[in-house]
């Protein structure tokens, strides 16, 4: 069973919970909570954001539980006058005794005086913001397999409402599909891009064209094996959102499940020996409504169909439940009486049934893991705002584990409040530690590495901005007439697994360049030369970029704003854009300067003797390698001092020396470097020159896979 690393927090740190088969080490280290921790009244316990270093501090033990409750009255409302005598905790049954206790409020907004919410640029990123108690997280799942087409455009309008009206600059919203890889998820704050992926969403329910070569694989299967295999999708990608989500955060996490319901079973009429062929032509009963009504036979099937498809949802169930993410379940469908339209020819028994069934499974998603279901409503805008409130009130109560459990198994907890008619909403349970994982816990924490070394190791993290076209590299060098050279190089990402055959491909970058003044340095884009400023705005298709492509230009040293635009390959709109600004490097010192290093892979010696000896080539963007890759790093002195090379682990500890020989082309230095003897992991390679006044050190960051 493996276990997440234990993150040692100082401050309102308990018992993290994660899904099934995968426990994260729950408890933390540290002094225990104060035993004269008394309750205080509601008022003092719950002021605003604004004034949140005057509540109460939630310390960390091995032993200790945070468990987050939300209490509501019968109208949805949330009841906030309840004090620390009002709630009963229970683990394994047996009652807690409560010792830290108070109300959070959290409307989404930056508290008085802070500045504006951190953009969310990378994995770290993610990690950092997501974990913060004052964000609220929200997950758009969007089961396209279950809704149908005309329904998905019918919920687009609500759905981007809700985000124009209840969501804040604070809140976090991750968009996801069936077939959305769990390291493909984005999380934003960026509202209009998450209006922008509403917008595009299209249901396709009954529709088995294949979109990707994962439902190429089981295009000709007949029609109930592909429901099938696509329920099992979509369980599978919600128990692993529900995990990753556990691995983010302690707090409740929202998942708005926007689905028709997982289909039970097809009726006769609709069912193919080949499903993309469909049912008419080649199911006989694709025209007879009575086909199956009244039929003993469907009856049963139905029956043990159905019961089938919950056992599997229990694992859902579970996940959710461990990893305290509630599940809210939008029906696109509204108030309807009908499953299927007329032109399917449907029996109205038959129709009935499967309406109820999939209505039954949205209300079970949501009943069992403490959600909402937005099920038979044409408005859906006071269930979405239900979901809002629900992540915004809440009692954040710390007690000792009587138990002190070290056995690492699930462990519930049950939350009572004295109050008649009071919804309780709190987590499930935790997972305990093994006494292994405690002693590892207790011990001193390592160091940091330093800030160089975090900065470099963040820049070959996991991009998740809106860029999801083409990664990019920057690099400097000394340029003529006192200016540095400025080199831009873009690459094509690939496509994801899943991702759409039509899917848009880039297949040119435009650049523009201008200095802190609002001057302009340069303008260009590749893989066409660079433009005169009277150029036109539009110009025609390039093909799909099948390799990197180079931009290099001249700037002054400073501030320097970069506008990048990425076109598609076909018809030449604009696919995404973004905005950097960099800091140029002066490199006319005559003491000690460095040019960016420049990274080449190469797989066989053929490929080495091939860059090494062609001083144009063009170096790779991404930073990860495998073991069985060779590395020629070129880069240029500037001064009469000798530069000198050290790998490091991530931990910016020195491992080995690296040797450094004049270049035989292409720049005045280069390292040759395999990595068939490195182990897999994160490493940095330091370059540094010493020069009579100062130094200059260049880092590399490298993640080496097997």
């Amino acid at each position: 069973m493996n276990r997440a690393p234990l993150a040692i927090v100082v401050l309102a740190l308990g018992l993290v919970q994660v899904g099934t088969g995968h426990p994260v080490a729950a408890q933390q280290a540290g002094g225990a909570p104060q035993d004269n921790a008394s309750p205080q009244p509601p008022a003092a316990q719950a002021p605003e954001q604004g004034d949140a270093p005057q509540q109460p501090t939630f310390r960390a033990g091995v032993n200790f539980v945070r468990v987050d409750v939300m209490v509501h009255d019968g109208k949805g409302q949330p009841i906030t006058d309840l004090t620390q005598v009002d709630f009963e905790v229970l683990e394994d049954g047996r009652p807690q005794q409560i010792e830290q206790f108070r109300l959070v409020r959290v409307d989404g907004n930056p508290r008085p005086g802070d500045p504006p919410p951190r953009e969310l640029r990378n994995r770290i990123d993610e990690e950092v913001e997501i974990s913060k108690d004052d964000v609220r997280l929200f997950v758009l799942f969007f089961d396209d397999y279950h809704v149908r087409l005309g329904n998905s455009l019918g919920v687009k309008a609500p759905l981007i409402r809700f985000v124009q009206t209840q969501l804040r600059p604070n809140d976090i919203v991750g968009i996801m599909y069936p077939l959305t890889p769990l390291d493909g998820i984005s999380f934003t704050r960026n509202m209009a891009s998450v209006e922008s992926a509403i917008e595009h969403f299209e249901g396709r329910k009954f529709d088995y064209r294949p979109r990707n070569l994962f439902e190429e694989q089981y295009a000709r299967a007949p029609s109930e094996v592909v429901e099938q295999i696509r329920n099992q999708v979509v369980m599978t990608a919600i128990r692993g959102l529900a995990t990753r989500l556990g691995g983010l955060r302690e707090g409740r996490k929202a998942i708005i499940y926007v689905s028709e319901g997982l289909t039970v079973m097809l009726p006769p009429q609709l069912r193919s020996a080949d499903a993309s062929l469909g049912a008419l032509g080649t199911n006989p009963a694709a025209r007879s409504p009575m086909v199956g009504e009244n039929n003993a036979r469907e009856d049963t099937m139905a029956w043990f169909a159905q019961s089938d498809l919950y056992s599997q949802l229990r694992d859902v169930f579970t996940a959710a439940n461990r990893n305290n993410a509630a599940i809210y379940t939008l029906d696109p469908r509204g108030l309807t009486p009908f499953e299927y339209g007329i032109d399917e020819a449907v029996g109205p028994n038959q129709d009935r049934r499967s309406l109820q069934m999939t209505q039954d499974i949205l209300r079970s998603l949501a009943d069992e893991t403490d959600g909402r279901a937005i099920v038979n409503q044409n408005d859906v805008g006071p269930g979405l705002a239900q979901i809002v409130r629900d992540s915004s009130y809440y009692y954040l109560l710390g007690y000792n584990s009587s138990q002190a459990p070290s056995d690492g198994k699930f462990h519930p907890i049950t939350v009572r409040v004295k109050r008649r008619g009071a919804d309780v909403r709190a987590r499930k349970g935790y997972w305990a530690l093994t006494a292994e994982e405690i002693t590892r816990a207790i011990r001193p924490p390592t160091p940091d590495a330093p800030k160089p070394i975090q900065q470099a190791l963040a820049s070959i993290a996991t991009s998740v901005q809106a860029g999801k076209y083409v990664r990019t590299w920057l690099g400097t060098a000394r340029g003529d007439g006192g200016k540095t050279r400025v080199t831009l190089i873009w690459e094509p990402l690939p496509p994801l697994p899943g991702a759409r055959r039509d899917q848009p491909q880039p297949g040119r970058v435009s650049l523009i360049a201008a200095g802190a003044k609002g001057d302009l340095v340069f303008r260009g884009r590749s893989p066409d030369a660079a433009l005169a400023s009277t150029a036109p705005a539009a110009p025609p298709a390039a093909a799909p970029a099948s390799g990197p492509q180079r931009l290099v230009f001249d700037a002054p040293p400073g501030e320097l704003e970069l506008r990048m635009s990425v076109e598609a390959a076909a018809g030449g709109g604009t696919l995404d854009s973004e905005i950097r600004t960099i800091q140029v490097p002066d490199l006319t010192s005559p003491d000690a300067a460095l040019s960016t290093p420049r990274v080449h892979r190469a797989r066989t010696a053929l490929d080495f003797r091939t860059i090494a000896a062609d001083a144009n080539a063009v170096p790779v963007v991404g930073r990860d390698f495998s073991r069985a890759e060779r590395l020629l790093v070129r880069f240029d002195v500037y001064g009469s001092a000798a530069p000198t090379a050290t790998l490091m682990n991530r931990g910016g500890q020195k491992m080995a020396d690296v040797p450094v020989t004049p270049a035989t082309a292409g720049g005045t230095h280069q390292i040759d470097l395999s990595l068939s003897a490195i182990a897999a992991g994160e490493y940095l390679i330091e370059i540094t020159v010493k020069g009579a006044t100062g130094e200059a050190k260049e880092l590399i960051p490298l993640r080496v896979g097997a």
